[in-house]
Order: C-alpha cells, then sequence, then structure tokens
C-alpha cells in the first residue's frame, strides 16, 4: 500500500533550522512540527503546508513524497 513521506525534518537539517524555530517562523505549534519531523502526522491541513512550503521557498513535492511499496 502507497504512503507518504514528510521531509521537513531533513530540510530542517540541511538548513540548520531547529524545530522551535521553524515553529515560531510559521506559527505552527511545535509539537505538530515534531510530529510532521517524525513522520507520524495523520492530517496536515493545507494552510500549514502552504505556510511550510512559503517560508521554506520549497514546493509541495519537495515536502510531501509518495512511496509505492509497503511500509512493512
Amino acid at each position: 500500500m502507497p504512503y507518504i513521506i514528510i521531509r521537513l525534518d531533513k530540510i530542517l537539517k540541511e538548513r540548520n533550522i531547529s524545530q522551535q524555530e521553524f515553529a515560531r517562523m510559521t506559527d505552527i505549534r511545535q509539537p505538530s512540527i515534531n510530529d510532521m519531523c517524525r513522520n507520524k502526522t495523520v492530517r496536515l491541513p493545507l494552510d500549514n503546508l502552504a505556510k511550510i512550503c512559503d517560508v521554506l521557498n520549497l514546493d509541495i513535492t519537495d515536502i510531501l513524497e509518495l512511496k509505492k511499496e509497503s511500509k512493512e
């Protein structure tokens, strides 16, 4: 079954941005950022996704990746 990977953790590490700093930059709660970085997010509000793309100057496809194989 396909699943989606959120690449936020890798992107923040590459840019040397802490989760707490990114939460301030996007006005998204830090626990939500942490869940996204750990790929534990079940629902991702579109406005949050838009904020992330805007602040990081990236496209949605840079943040999200569809994996076709099973998680197992």
